[in-house]
């Protein structure tokens, strides 16, 4: 790499923001271009400004979510390499972000692998996806005792939608949306529909569509 990498960063967590920020500054190669608070920013701010790598958090507070702001940047400005980050374990995120081109994506709180080395792998070419899905404890159980139509029920009652709200969105029954919450409240151990849904959207097990885009 003979010019500084430009690299742009986007979280509207400030101390998230800065940990990127310094990790760019402190890297050879590379150079920290803007630091913005919001999704919707980074996609304005390249409309006008050219970058080379963008640090994107996909929860945001208000505005777009990361997401949605890298599919459209990906229509717009496909030369532009994009790392997706976020501290949750919602794992349906990465195959959404695949399918809009974007190169790499990086558990906060669950990847061992090093910033900065993902960032050396983006910007040569590589798409760098995690390996293995994060490990959360979750009451009883970890996330991964859970089948993925298990999570997919999970995600839905996060969003505190009935038994039939949920069946309609996941074309099946109501009773076997039933089924699958009393199965996950047998492994977890928790009580209630209540209990399962507060613990799963505080962990960031799974997230809904509705929380992921609920400014967007």
């Amino acid at each position: 790499m003979s010019k500084p990498v430009r690299v742009v960063v986007a979280d509207d967590q400030n101390i998230s923001r800065g940990f990127f920020e310094m990790y760019v500054r402190s890297a050879v190669n590379y150079t920290l271009s803007a630091g913005l608070r919001t999704a919707q920013e980074a996609v304005e701010y390249l409309d006008s400004n050219v970058a080379d790598l963008l640090i994107l958090d996909i929860m945001m507070q208000e505005g777009v979510d990361g997401l949605t702001a890298a599919g459209q940047i990906k229509k717009s400005h496909p030369e532009v390499k994009i790392i997706l980050t976020t501290s949750a374990s919602e794992t349906s995120w990465e195959q959404k972000a695949k399918a809009m081109g974007v190169e790499s994506f990086w558990y906060k709180e669950y990847d061992n692998r090093s910033l900065i080395d993902l960032m050396d792998r983006t910007v040569v070419g590589e798409s760098v996806y995690p390996s293995d899905k994060p490990e959360v404890k979750f009451g009883k159980i970890k996330r991964g005792d859970l089948t993925e139509r298990e999570l997919d029920v999970l995600r839905e009652l996060t969003a505190s939608l009935t038994n039939e709200e949920i069946a309609e969105r996941l074309h099946i029954s109501p009773n076997t949306v039933k089924r699958h919450i009393q199965n996950i409240m047998v492994k977890t151990g928790f009580s209630n529909r209540l209990e399962l849904a507060m613990n799963a959207k505080s962990l960031g097990l799974v997230v809904s569509e509705k929380d992921r885009k609920r400014d967007g």
